[in-house]
């Protein structure tokens, strides 16, 4: 009797560390960005300024995105996982169910509002050209100053199809990323690349070579076009949540996290 008493105690015993193990197990907010997009995101080496380990990774992924993926996982109550992933892999893996979400200074275009979910947006900004510091397009203030230039964008984002509105630009064949279009600017490649403000700003922090072009008269996009949302997957329960969690940060917040993240983005970046 007492042995059975014992057997059932026992048992009792683990199957409450199972349960209470489970229960203390927090959720995951898996989100997916591709960690080479600065100042909204990048690699770095440890957790400083507020850096999150990459899933599989010993390397860090930092940056705005990343600090508005925390807040958002904050207000969901879960625990935030970035998932590293390559730029054209971004809609495929939300769709799946690899990540949940996508932070990764993605635009809710119309195209991409065909495949996945978008929350309000969470950043806007305008459009501008990064080019060579001391080089012929430093001066450029309208469209029409780079009639003849070599300029690229991003493949697969509005930044490239903005490029046609330049009459008698030579336009260069896209690139997979950010960094690459560094690299090509500053091998004299290309003589310009189309990005964002605060990509632009980051660029021309993180190399005193570059130096970035803002247009009197620029190129014409949506709102749309040029705010920056969180993908989620078509019909996800989750789209109201992160639009809550939005609402709670303050848009002088927002400025200051995009101010600290052009600031403390690493060099190579």
């Amino acid at each position: 009797m007492k042995k059975r008493l014992f057997n059932i105690l026992v048992l009792s015993l683990v199957g409450l560390f199972i349960f209470s193990g489970c229960s203390s197990k927090k959720d995951t907010f898996k989100v997916g960005l591709e960690a080479g997009y600065a100042p909204f995101n990048w690699t770095q080496l440890d957790d400083s300024n507020g850096g999150v380990q990459i899933q599989g990774s010993k390397e860090f992924a930092g940056g705005y995105d990343v600090q508005i993926a925390k807040k958002i996982a904050e207000g969901l109550g879960k625990e935030l996982v970035i998932v590293k992933t390559d730029w054209d892999g971004l809609l495929p893996s939300v769709n799946s169910g690899t990540v949940d979400a996508i932070i990764a200074g993605m635009s809710p275009t119309a195209d991409r509002r065909k495949q996945v979910d978008f929350s309000d947006g969470y950043y806007t900004s305008d459009l501008v050209m990064v080019v060579k510091k001391g080089g012929p397009y430093e001066a450029a203030k309208k469209l029409e100053d780079f009639k003849g230039a070599k300029v690229t964008g991003q493949l697969n984002t509005f930044h490239y199809t903005v490029i046609d509105q330049i009459d008698g630009v030579e336009k260069q064949t896209a690139m997979p990323d950010f960094p690459a279009m560094r690299v090509a600017l500053e091998s004299g490649i290309i003589d310009g690349y189309v990005s964002e403000r605060p990509e632009g700003l980051s660029a021309s922090a993180a190399n005193d070579k570059f130096y970035m072009v803002e247009f009197e008269d620029g190129f014409e996009a949506s709102v749309d076009d040029r705010s920056i949302a969180v993908g989620l997957k078509k019909g996800s329960k989750l789209t109201k949540e992160v639009n809550k969690a939005l609402k709670d940060i303050s848009e002088e917040e927002r400025q200051q996290i995009m101010e600290d993240a052009i600031k403390n983005q690493p060099a190579a970046n």
